[in-house]
């Protein structure tokens, strides 16, 4: 009775447990045949039945549950990574030559005389014997030998590389793809720039590339450089513009374009290509404390390249637009004492005599804003957009004048090197420096307006005496004490032998200075003169004294002063008033 009344049970339990067992195993293969290959589900699944005990934990191992997604998006990209640029390097590698230079240099050249031993030396006789040996060689040349990197513009023959490259060679030859070499000859070169065209005689046209319009390259659009680094011909580096506009103070017309493409020693003169195969950049330095590319290499960009290689072409020199002005930043402050809301613009600081705007259409003081449709975003920009502009051509110049825009127009004159280095010393033509230091000629007060000076010759009424050994000299007892903390006297005899203060400089000399002042700050000291206080020309300290009181009733927080040094250089000076 017993077993007939268990039976019904225990048939019960089993049928419960199979079915258990069964539907856990389905469940197991549904889920792996998720996150596997089909060849590993059997593997995991078929030992399911086999003991019950075992397949509870089976299904849901970490591991195995991890990967789940992987497996469907894999099985959906069959290429991994960006697309290929092949098809592209393959029809500009053949453009693309490296150029090897060598120069013929005197093996004594910078040799002083042989070193002798002391007499007595058991080592006298190698010693003299070693150096007469070199001395006997003296006079001998040895070749030094480099290389860089270039690009056909031409079928002809015409190639484009950097002046660096080719600088002081005595013989250059150009290196192709299919491992030809012909003899090069220097077409022009533009070391502010450096850029240089060469020429070659093919037998068969060359293949070449074009320029393309770096102006329309954004920030982040792949590039491609191809050169020949550290020897490596046909070397392709891909990457991204990472910047635009860089100044690297190489040289006054700096606008490089900035990439992480690798760039090293040996790419210099060689292309930096879009997408389409144009040519947008010219590889020309590197930032590297190791000498390897590190990821921020320049390059000169195609729209100033570009007509830059025309011109060599064409004339074997540049031949570069010129305003004749001085300029210097417009700073925060400036920008305030004049009115503008934002710091922009190139103060011109000024104008050189017999240049193309010594007419009165631009004078000093004047801040350009826009020069022929071109916006001048800061100083640096003027150099450039004016040297990019043709020789005679007439363009209208925007300027800040008195506090109000006016366009004038102006009538280029041609940049000549060896005119402007006279005309300026040390300083770049356009008035721009690596520095960006202004540095104008002493004739300067004659380019501007100037008002008769005659009874400023006379001292005034208790001249200043000298203070003996300390440059410094007492002003008069009428003159204000204290404007801008600055002493202030009258230009006289005296006062300009005191600080040396050239005849052709007019205003008022300062005397002190105020130690910890907002002049002092500025760097103002005694023996400057004041020329003009916010455009206006002082005669006399009483009028520095109205002019700056003038301003602060205006609401003005800065007076623009110009200041001429004692030999006559420009420059202005914007002085908060306290």
């Amino acid at each position: 009775m017993a077993p007939t009344n268990r039976s019904p049970f225990r048939r019960t339990l089993a049928l419960m447990a199979s079915a258990a067992i069964l539907a856990h195993v389905g469940m197991n293969g549904v889920a792996y045949a998720q996150t596997a290959p089909e060849t590993t589900a059997p593997a995991v699944v078929a030992p399911a039945p086999a003991t019950p005990e075992t397949t509870v934990p089976a299904p849901t191992p970490p591991a195995a549950a991890a990967p789940q997604p992987a497996a469907p998006i894999q099985a959906g990209a069959p290429n991994n990574g960006p697309a290929s640029v092949a098809d592209l390097a393959e029809g500009l590698l053949d453009a693309v030559v490296n150029i090897s230079t060598s120069q013929n240099v005197k093996d004594d050249e910078g040799v002083g005389p042989a070193p002798r031993a002391p007499d007595g030396s058991p080592f006298q006789e190698f010693f003299n014997d070693f150096f007469d040996k070199k001395q006997g060689n003296k006079g001998g040349n040895h070749n030094v030998s480099s290389l860089g990197s270039g690009f056909v513009i031409d079928p002809t023959g015409y190639i484009v590389t950097n002046n660096h490259v080719i600088e002081g060679a005595d013989d250059i030859e150009v290196n192709f793809a299919n491992g030809s070499k012909l003899k090069a000859k220097l077409i022009g070169t533009d070391t502010k720039t450096d850029l240089s065209v060469l020429k070659v005689e093919p037998k068969t046209p060359l293949k070449s590339v074009k320029f393309g319009d770096s102006s329309t390259m954004r920030i982040g659009d792949w590039v491609m450089a191809i050169g020949n680094p550290f020897g490596f011909g046909g070397s392709v580096t891909v990457g991204i513009i990472s910047g635009r506009g860089r100044n690297i103070n190489a040289g006054p017309y700096d606008n490089f374009i900035q990439t992480d493409a690798a760039i090293n020693k040996g790419n210099s003169g060689g292309p930096l290509f879009n997408m389409k195969g144009e040519v947008i950049g010219i590889n020309t330095a590197i930032i590297s404390p190791s000498g390897g590319s590190i990821g921020i290499g320049f390059s000169v960009p195609s729209e100033l390249a570009s007509g830059v290689v025309d011109q060599l072409r064409e004339y074997g020199e540049t031949r570069r637009g010129w305003l004749g002005v001085r300029i210097q930043p417009v700073t925060d402050d400036i920008a305030d004492s004049l009115g503008l809301d934002t710091a922009k613009g190139a103060l011109v600081a000024g104008v050189i005599k017999g240049g193309p705007v010594d007419d009165g259409s631009i004078k000093a003081g004047d801040v350009i804003l826009k020069f022929d449709g071109k916006t001048v975003s800061e100083m640096r920009d003027l150099p450039r957009v004016v040297a990019e502009s043709t020789v005679g051509k007439e363009v209208d110049v925007v300027v800040l004048r008195d506090g109000k825009e006016q366009t004038v127009k102006v009538k280029l004159g041609r940049l000549e090197d060896s005119d402007q280095a006279a005309a300026s010393g040390d300083a770049a033509p356009d008035g721009s420096q690596d520095d960006g230091v202004i540095t104008p000629d002493p004739d300067e007060n004659n380019d501007m307006d100037q008002p008769d000076s005659g009874d400023q010759a006379q001292p005034a009424p208790g001249a200043p005496d000298q203070h003996q050994g300390q440059g410094q000299v007492s002003p008069d007892a009428s003159t204000p004490k204290n404007v801008l903390g600055l002493s202030l006297s009258l230009l006289s005899a005296e006062t300009r032998k005191a600080f040396g203060i050239a005849e052709s400089v007019d205003g008022v000399v300062v005397t002190e200075v105020t130690p910890g002042s907002a002049s002092a700050e500025k760097g103002l000291k005694p023996g400057d003169v004041i020329v003009e206080v916010a455009q206006e020309f002082m005669k006399s300290p009483d009028a520095v004294a109205a002019k700056v009181k003038s301003l602060k009733q205006e609401g003005r927080r800065n007076a623009q002063l110009m200041i001429a040094s004692a030999n006559g250089d420009l420059r202005f000076v914007a002085v908060p008033m306290e």
